[in-house]
């Protein structure tokens, strides 16, 4: 048995994964269904991804920064495009021609899952619709991912994140109180709706094993977005009262929210009274932990204002590290805000392999680095086999495999500039 808490990119390439042996057609682009498709491929699918010859997946032109080849020039795949591309082969394959449909529909005979983010009813016309391959493919796992799903008034419309974090009300509650409403710093609600999508497909894999029988999984965007409103979506279904800003701090506890220290700023997260009277006792302000204003969170909550007044100056007195190491010490939750080149040099995240890098000959240094995958399973890791493929790089290999096609078939196809 390997140990949960080695990280994944350290492990055997070997070792098998859960998904080992199922096939995946990846007809997604952009970040949403990427991100749903090299998750799956990350617990051991074969994914197949298509794409259009000679432009491929939208965002690898979404530069730069692009990777670097062997001589230090720009590659033609963005940092984006990587961030959701792995352990994927792509073939190229031209949809909008009927034979390039075919060739599609005699992948997807051969695949268990088929992941795809056109807009509503596109693939419709490609003559692969979930409706038009079911009786042909009953086993098949058809995921479908829109901006606002398959039915309803919005259906009809192209959906992007930031759209879905506008309307879902994620911007509303985000920002400080007196200031615009603001989007979230990457495309959470993609990513958010990529990760149900992945969950979906394996509770549909789940009941293929036990009736035999694959379904549709219909995605929204929009939908994605106000399942994870949580806590304030609750907070206005429950009260009936429209959650505003509080910029860094929590709307249902106190203190919960960033301090500005003598030399920067740190975050405090005092989760309960008990915490809260740790925090008091090392700050130097006892009293404040027995005022029957503030004992309890609730008390704290009705009188957070008054709280927070007290705690800026006594916060001011002293340095980041001396309150982050030192409230750690005593149970307290706090910490600093890392950026970006911070957080892949944290410790923390490196033992856990949040930073990966994935063998690519053809990129500068002979790798490629990569974000790694949370998920740490003990007897079905998570590996990491394939760096983001350039565009059509698997496709001879995918076509003969798959499909067993000859040389001279391939050759034909591509001079008819089909793949």
């Amino acid at each position: 048995m390997t140990d949960p808490d080695t990280p994944s990119a350290l492990l055997p390439a070997t070792a098998p994964g859960a998904l080992d042996g199922l096939k995946v057609l990846d007809l997604t682009r952009i970040l949403a269904g990427p991100t749903c498709t090299q998750l799956l491929g990350d617990l051991g699918a074969d994914v197949i991804k298509i794409e259009r010859p000679g432009a491929g997946d939208d965002t690898r032109k979404w530069g730069p920064p692009y990777l670097k080849d062997a001589a230090g020039e720009d590659r033609a795949e963005s940092a984006y495009y990587l961030s959701a591309n792995r352990n994927k082969r792509s073939v190229s394959i031209d949809l909008g021609r009927a034979e390039g449909q075919q060739l599609v529909r005699r992948l997807m005979a051969g695949c268990d899952i088929v992941v795809e983010n056109f807009k509503v009813g596109t693939l419709a016309k490609f003559g692969l619709s979930y409706d038009q391959v079911k009786e042909e493919f009953p086993g098949l796992i058809y995921c479908s991912i829109t901006g606002f799903g398959q039915t309803g008034p919005y259906a009809p419309r192209a959906g992007y994140d930031y759209l879905a974090q506008g309307i879902g009300g994620i911007m509303s509650v985000t920002g400080e109180p007196d200031g615009q409403p603001m989007k979230v710093g990457v495309g959470i609600s993609d990513v958010m709706c990529g990760m149900y999508a992945s969950v979906s497909i394996l509770a549909a894999l789940r009941h293929r094993d036990a009736t035999g029988h694959g379904q549709y999984v219909d995605l929204a965007l929009l939908d994605s977005q106000v399942a994870w409103l949580v806590n304030e979506g609750l907070n206005y279904l429950t009260s009936g009262q429209v959650p505003v800003r509080q910029g860094n701090a929590h709307p249902n506890i106190v203190p919960y929210q960033l301090f500005d220290t003598s030399d920067g700023s740190f975050i405090l997260a005092v989760g309960n009274d008990a915490q809260f009277g740790r925090y008091c006792d090392f700050a130097g302000v006892g009293e404040l932990a027995v005022d029957p204003r503030f004992e309890t969170n609730s008390q704290r909550l009705a009188n957070r204002q008054a709280l927070i007044d007290l705690l800026v100056p006594v916060m001011k007195t002293q340095s980041s590290a001396h309150w982050i190491d030192g409230l750690a010490e005593r149970g307290v939750p706090a910490s600093p805000v890392n950026d970006i080149g911070e957080v892949f040099a944290d410790e923390q995240i490196l033992h856990r392999g949040m930073k990966i890098s994935v063998p690519d000959d053809d990129a500068q240094g002979g790798a490629v680095d990569l974000i790694g995958n949370p998920i740490k399973m003990s007897e079905t890791p998570i590996s990491y086999r394939r760096p983001p493929p350039s565009l059509g790089q698997h496709t001879d290999e995918v076509l003969k495999e798959v499909l067993g096609m000859s040389d001279a078939e391939l050759q034909r196809l591509r001079k008819e500039g089909l793949i």
